[in-house]
């Protein structure tokens, strides 16, 4: 309850001096003990950490926010998206993508903790960035990998020709 981050499991079996898998039979022991509870105990991104449970994210979401939102916006939510799924990627790539300049909004993303620099493109020199575990862990995602498949929301090759004639036309 006092971590900032999910607590791996080897963390946890080197503070209380036992085995990991000590750890995994406790902790897995503890999330169906916590379902009718104000709180619930999850895995998310390699750690573990307590939650607010969902049924009660109303009362708690009015006691941190206080009546102030901090959503993000449209344009840093699509930048976010092209990020997460074409990582690691430059700022110009994002752009290009896009269609708009992006700096304002990558400082944001940059600021709230969501997306960091990652390393340096070889041909280019231009910085390259990723998504952070805050951003894992503030969707519930445990990786990358949990990411919803984009597939299903493209169209299919005779759309796809269709919508690319239709620009160059």
């Amino acid at each position: 309850m006092v971590v900032d981050e999910p607590v791996t499991e080897l963390t946890l079996a080197s503070v209380l001096q036992v085995t990991v898998d000590q750890v995994v039979d406790a902790l897995e022991a503890l999330v169906p003990s916590y379902e009718d509870r104000g709180f619930s105990l999850k895995a998310i991104n390699g750690g573990w950490r307590f939650y607010s449970h969902p049924d009660c994210s109303a009362v708690v979401e009015k006691f941190v926010l206080d009546g102030q939102q901090n959503r993000l916006t449209q344009a840093a939510l699509e930048t976010l998206a092209v990020i997460a799924y074409r990582q690691p990627v430059s700022r110009a790539r994002v752009s290009a993508i896009r269609g708009v300049n992006v700096e304002a909004v990558m400082k944001t993303l940059i600021t709230r903790g969501l997306v960091e620099e990652y390393g340096v493109e070889n041909e280019t020199g231009a910085i390259l960035y990723k998504t952070t575990s805050y951003f894992l862990e503030r969707l519930g995602l445990h990786s990358l990998t949990d990411l919803p498949p984009l597939a299903p929301h493209l169209p299919d090759i005779d759309g796809l020709d269709e919508i690319l004639d239709s620009l160059t036309d």
